[in-house]
């Protein structure tokens, strides 16, 4: 895997993957999902933001999430075991404006619906482009979820896209629209690794505490 972003470098690796599996798709608001009694871990963000890249580089495997040339088409809740000690959940992307708007209305109901009754959800990763103002739909994600009380870790994608220079400040300005302080930001790189291990070891510490709340909604 030496030749994968992110991969080990001598220090050690906050999440070392042992085995993955994938448990099956959740299609619609209250339909079929996987028993929950491993702690959950989603992802979601905007269509075009990079989460298949991301999480092929997190979990360092150059297929484990498929990466469309056509953003918004996955419209399911995917579900994994890492592990077999947490399962991550990767929401639908949004806000993807050539997808007809009857079809974005569907998605709202399966990711909100989620949020709101995954009772060992311990927190999300809300991805957002380094190059990219929030959108109205990433507050209303970020609305969404301080609602409902569930941890949140903001990674900011694609920093390989701008210079180095321009990442604190476009960090910071991305913080600053959203209510965040800058360093509690993750700038990530599928393409050189930067926040890889930041986010492993964030989403460690979320699988290690006690939930926050008894159960979202």
């Amino acid at each position: 895997m030496s030749d994968l972003p992110g991969a080990p470098t001598g220090t050690p690796d906050p999440l070392v993957i042992r085995s993955l599996e994938f448990l099956g798709p959740q299609a619609t608001a209250g339909g079929w999902r996987p028993e929950s009694t491993l702690p959950e871990v989603a992802f979601a963000g905007r269509s075009n933001v990079g989460k298949s890249s991301l999480l092929n580089a997190l979990v360092r495997r150059k297929a484990f999430a498929r990466v469309s040339r056509t953003p918004g088409r996955t419209r399911e809740i995917n579900f994994f075991s890492v592990n077999g000690a947490f399962v991550l959940a990767d929401l639908p992307g949004y806000g993807y404006a050539r997808i007809a708007k009857s079809r974005q209305a569907e998605w709202r109901p399966l990711i909100e619906g989620y949020l709101r009754h995954a009772p060992t959800l311990r927190g999300v990763v809300l991805l957002l482009d380094v190059r990219r103002d929030p959108t109205d739909e990433d507050q209303v994600m970020l609305e969404l979820l301080t609602e409902t009380g569930i941890p949140t870790l903001i990674c900011v994608t694609k920093v390989d896209k701008v210079g180095r220079g321009e990442v604190a400040a476009r960090t910071a300005a991305i913080a600053q629209a959203i209510g965040f302080a800058p360093e509690d930001l993750i700038p990530f790189s599928t393409v050189d690794g930067r926040g890889r291990d930041d986010l492993a070891a964030a989403i460690g510490q979320l699988v290690a505490e006690s939930p926050a709340v008894d159960a979202p909604g």
